[in-house]
Formats: structure tokens, sequence, C-alpha cells
């Protein structure tokens, strides 16, 4: 007969998250929290960089979401304000606020960007304090993390983990026909990632294109608790999403919106969900047509050693049922 074990605080992961809110990341943040709230994970940190929408306008999100969901304690770490914010953000995908213009109907959050600690400053203090317990979750552009290996040579290699949401690699991108939004965001940062460590992890639009989340699938979390401010946010974020991929031709005409960024926690949590392939990953930095396109090499031949592993299968009807259930846990227990 097998011992029962009991997983002590000790085991259980840490994580940092590093996003760019963002429709599909607050749907990400908020499985996060679930998992959170049900022990099964520890959120060290957040950190926030530009993306969908600026720096300060992220960074007031991952506080709000926070605030929301009861971890207002967990520090959060701002991004640097990039020269002229690029123009070619997706605020028309996610909003001005990156949260589908719904940022004025929470509380405003308590801290401010101006005082808050740098992003990379945060990820290198961490790693330090906890060498090799951290896995980070980077669900933007990788600006934050390579900003960190450049001051701090090296401190990558003090995570357990690192999980990345982006690259396209069988399929188109969604910002350019060859890149997907989060590398091309920043590729020169995600060239400094790949060339960080062997083991990282990437989940690809090859398969969160199939991870569709349905105004029917958010009716049935928000229906746990109707009136709560968590509920009005997931419905009415979701019909806006909802509204803007069918615009884009995003969902092949489904009523729905693709979650992309909660794939790196069905990795994490639910790994029996993925199927991926042990690669060797480039990104394309100075192409007039290709900047950002992450590529795999598949010549017959002998390869350089490999980074990642890259998913590019997943079981999207199990993966709903999980991201379901998880979600409906979180709007239980803050009722």
């Amino acid at each position: 007969m097998k011992k029962l074990v009991v997983m002590s605080f000790s085991s259980v992961p840490k994580v940092i998250l590093d996003t760019d809110p963002g429709g599909d990341d607050i749907f990400a943040f908020l499985w996060l929290q679930s998992l959170a709230k049900q022990g099964l994970v520890e959120i060290i940190a957040v950190t926030t960089t530009a993306g969908n929408v600026s720096a300060q306008k992220t960074f007031s999100s991952a506080c709000q979401i926070l605030e929301l969901g009861g971890f207002a304690q967990i520090e959060v770490g701002r991004g640097m304000t990039l020269d002229g914010e690029l123009a070619e953000n997706a605020a028309h995908i996610h909003g001005s606020d990156g949260m589908g213009n719904l940022s004025n109907t929470l509380p405003r959050p308590a801290r401010e960007y101006e005082t808050a600690r740098n992003a990379d400053e945060v990820l290198i203090d961490q790693l330090n304090a906890l060498p090799g317990e951290i896995t980070l979750i980077a669900i933007g552009p990788l600006t934050n993390l390579a900003a960190a290996e450049k001051k701090s040579p090296g401190i990558l290699q003090k995570a357990r983990e690192i999980v990345i949401m982006g690259g396209a690699f069988f399929c188109p991108g969604n910002v350019t026909p060859q890149a997907e939004f989060n590398i091309w965001f920043d590729p020169e940062a995600a060239k400094v990632v790949l060339n960080s460590r062997t083991d990282l992890v990437i989940l690809p639009l090859d398969v969160t294109r199939h991870l569709i989340l349905t105004r029917e699938m958010a009716g049935a979390i928000a229906q746990i608790n109707p009136h709560s401010n968590l509920a009005k946010l997931i419905v009415n974020l979701s019909e806006f999403m909802i509204k803007t991929a069918l615009s884009h031709r995003e969902t092949s005409g489904i009523s729905g919106f693709l979650v992309h960024d909660a794939a790196t926690l069905s990795y994490l949590f639910y790994p029996e969900l993925l199927m991926l392939r042990r690669s060797k990953v480039w990104v394309e930095t100075r192409g007039e047509w290709t900047r950002g396109q992450t590529t795999i090499d598949q010549r017959n031949g002998a390869k350089q050693r490999a980074n990642a592993w890259v998913a590019l299968q997943v079981d999207q009807t199990k993966f709903f049922t999980s991201f379901i259930e998880d979600l409906k846990r979180l709007m239980d227990v803050l009722t």
C-alpha cells in the first residue's frame, strides 16, 4: 500500500507572472489566482510590461486584478516606458486600457506606477533570493526578462523554469503574416531570452488558436456569483473580446475569443493536455517582412543544441473543463 504524502507548503510551486494585461492575460491571471487560493501555487510577484497597451496601463490593470482576487499584498513591478510608446500596440483588440475599457468599473488601484520598483529589479532580487525555486510565466513581450538578463548576466538561469506564451511555427502570425504579437513587439528581447538557457517552454499560436472561450463558458463561470464585480468583469470583458475577435476573424465565426495566455498554466498544472516537441528555436530580428518570426530547424541533419520545448498539440476540451471549474472555484471563494 502506498503511503499518502501530504504536500507541504515548501513543495508548492512559486511563480512570478510577467504580463501585459490584455483580455486573455486577465483570464490567465484569474486562473493563477484561483490556483493560489486552492493552495496549489504561491505567487511571489507580478511584473508588468508594455505590450497590449502602455506600461502605465498594464501596471494599473495588474494591480486592479490582484486586488479583485484578494491578492493586494503582492508586489507589482513596473515595466519600462518605451521611447515614444509603440503606436502599434493591441488596444484595438483589448480596449484602450487593455481591459475592454472596463477599468473604471473597478476600484482604483492603491499603488502608483511612479513609486513602484522596476520590473527587472524585482526579477533579479527574487531570483537571487530563491535560486532554483521560481517559475517565470511570461505572457507578454519579453522586455523585462531580457532587461534582467542584460543587467545581471545569468540571472535567468536561476529560475526553476521559464514558460512563455509566444511565437508561431506551423501557422500564420497574428500581427504580421509570420509573427506572433509578443515576440514581434520586442524580438531583440526574445532573442536574449532564447539564448539564456536550453529548457525554455514555449506555448505558441499553434496551440493557443484552439483555445476559444465562448459566451456560454463565460456565463457558466459568472453564474456562481452573478452580482459580484468579478462576475461582471468576466461577462463584460468576454463580450468586448468576442466582438473584436469576430471582427478580426480570429475564431472562424465562433462567438468566442482566444485565451492564448492561459495555455501557460495548463502546461504547469495540467501537463497531460499538451504534446511538446524538443526544438532549437530562433527569432528573426531584422527582416523587413519577417521581423519577429520564430522558426524551428526541420532539415534532415544534425542540429545545434536545442533550447526549448515547443507545444504543438492541445486537448482543448479537457483544457476548458479544468479552466472553467477552477475559475468557478475562485468565484465561489470570493463570495
